[in-house]
């Protein structure tokens, strides 16, 4: 590492998935391969043409948060919330409640750290949309005075990090972060490269989408983006097959706690991995459709190792973007192949949304977490349905079992609709 240079480690993680809440069962559940996709149950899909996806089974938000503050909240920013107080309570930041049962409306930072030094960076593509829609059928049927006045709170997509900030009285840099599907690991280097230029000592970084709506749904599946195997739910997601029709949508949030090393040590806060590099780039090519060659994927590839002070040959796995989309899987793994070279052979590569769906604006998060979790076990989840892997996407997919194998390095791929390219280097604890 250069001289000076400003080392960010992972202190906790918080995760609410289609598995349910906690970044354990997220991970367990990745490890059992088991899809998560099914008819929705959020409303009738009678009439869609898509009607499955991967829902959160079972979430009250009340069963987790003060009563009082569920209304204000669009369920993305729940979400958030919920993997927010996961996060900082395993990072030993929050102090603790003085009725554990209950849900407070504020859970303040521990003695010793100073708010003003923590920032929140949490990302949404969507936010609000379900406010959104539910208030405009209200203005439609009842007129304006049928809007609720919560609407111009709940709707924003600052405000998985507002939330999070005015809950635990995090008083950093606080902001969210919008780059479609590769925005919340935008929001994790983002979090990294603050605490880098010294703006914060802590920033808590990820996002948060709750998206499986009518109005996404159609409008996704209109555009052809999702797969419309209705009678087949748990096989329609499969990344990097022959037969990959489309994505399935998911929701849930992803959060790290990022932390410079030294306060880290300081506090002596367990390190769970080392964020060691964030690339960020633009294929500049079309508005949904990667460049085929996948040049601004493997250019983020290489700009993220680059920042990390890593060779390819470092690298032993890879957290695919993988999206189950025709295009986008055989570009992202022209990259993989034209980054790593031979060496791709040896980079055990997955994709999550195999399993739990595709996050959008969340994405990033989850997979960073679950990243982060698998370098701790030695284990890579597989990537479900792979019968026939399509000779276009020549890597070392793991399936259809979890892999035991080395650890140490890792890369997080994130890319979204714009051309947005985003990947994260994470390095196990101690590596």
């Amino acid at each position: 590492m250069a001289p000076g240079r400003v080392r960010v480690v992972v202190t906790g993680v918080g995760a609410v998935s289609p598995y349910g809440v906690g970044a354990r069962t997220l991970f367990e559940g990745l490890c059992s391969v088991r899809s998560t996709a099914a008819r929705i149950t959020r409303f009738d899909p009678g009439r869609f043409a898509v009607q499955i996806a991967c829902e959160v089974p079972g979430f009250d938000p009340r069963d987790h948060l003060p009563r009082k503050l569920v209304p204000q909240l669009d369920p993305f920013a729940q979400f958030a919330l919920v993997a927010a107080e996961e996060a900082l309570d395993q990072a030993g930041l929050l102090a603790p409640p003085e009725d554990p049962a209950a849900h407070p409306l504020r859970l303040p930072l521990v003695d010793g750290v100073d708010p003003a030094r923590v920032g929140t960076v949490v990302a949404s593509s969507i936010g609000g949309l379900q406010e959104m829609t539910d208030q405009h059928a209200r203005l439609l049927g009842g007129g304006p005075e049928r809007v609720r006045p919560f609407l111009s709170i709940a709707m924003p997509l600052n405000m998985g990090a507002g939330q999070a900030a005015i809950r635990h009285g995090l008083r950093g840099p606080s902001f969210s972060v919008v780059s479609a599907c590769a925005s919340s690991a935008d929001a994790i280097g983002t979090g990294m490269d603050l605490i880098r230029a010294g703006r914060a000592d802590i920033v808590l970084a990820g996002g948060a989408e709750a998206a499986v709506n009518p109005l996404s749904t159609a409008g996704f599946g209109a555009a052809g983006a999702l797969s419309r195997r209705n009678d087949d739910p748990a096989r329609a997601s499969r990344p990097f097959d022959v037969d990959r029709d489309g994505f399935v949508n998911g929701e849930g949030a992803g959060l790290l706690v990022l932390e410079r090393a030294e306060h880290a040590a300081a506090r002596g806060a367990p390190v769970l991995a080392e964020l060691a590099g964030y690339g960020g780039t633009n294929d500049a090519h079309h508005t949904t459709r990667p460049s085929p060659d996948g040049r601004g994927a493997a250019e983020a590839l290489r700009l993220a190792l680059r920042d990390a002070e890593a060779e390819p040959a470092d690298i032993d796995h890879v957290n695919a973007h993988g999206t189950s989309t025709p295009i986008n899987d055989a570009a992202e793994a022209r990259a993989i192949r034209a980054v790593f070279g031979a060496h791709a052979d040896h980079v055990a590569v997955t994709s999550t949304k195999s399993a739990i769906g595709h996050t959008l604006g969340a994405a990033g998060g989850v997979e960073a977490v679950a990243t982060v979790l698998a370098m701790g076990a030695g284990v890579v989840p597989p990537s479900l349905n792979l019968e026939r892997q399509d000779p276009a996407c020549d890597i070392d997919v793991v399936a259809p079992a979890p892999r035991r194998t080395r650890l140490l390095a890792a890369c997080s791929n994130s890319f979204g609709f714009g051309g947005h390219n985003a990947v994260l280097v994470l390095r196990a604890a101690g590596a």
